[in-house]
């Protein structure tokens, strides 16, 4: 799942690496290039892509929530009867 991220921010500091070392780039411009495509596109993509996961999880917790009050709900079992003890 972390590949295509990865391989994209690679891409993406490249073109940085690129734009600072030019003779006419600037490092501030550099700069930009990289937080605007390399690391707002990848943390957007890895956000919605997540999406999924993180529903499946809060169903998960608030199911084990409910399975939780159910428990507690129930009544106590009686307790057992005495028994006679031998003398």
């Amino acid at each position: 799942m972390y590949l295509i991220p990865i391989g994209w921010l690679y891409v993406a500091l490249m073109m940085a690496l690129a734009e600072g070392l030019a003779p006419q780039g600037s490092w501030l411009g550099a700069g930009i290039t990289f937080i605007l495509y390399g690391l707002l596109p990848t943390a957007l993509l890895m956000y919605l892509l997540g999406a999924p996961g993180r529903r499946r999880q809060r169903k998960a917790q608030e199911a084990a929530e409910r399975a939780a009050l159910a428990e507690a709900a129930e009544p106590a079992p009686p307790p057992p009867p005495p028994t006679p003890q031998d003398n």
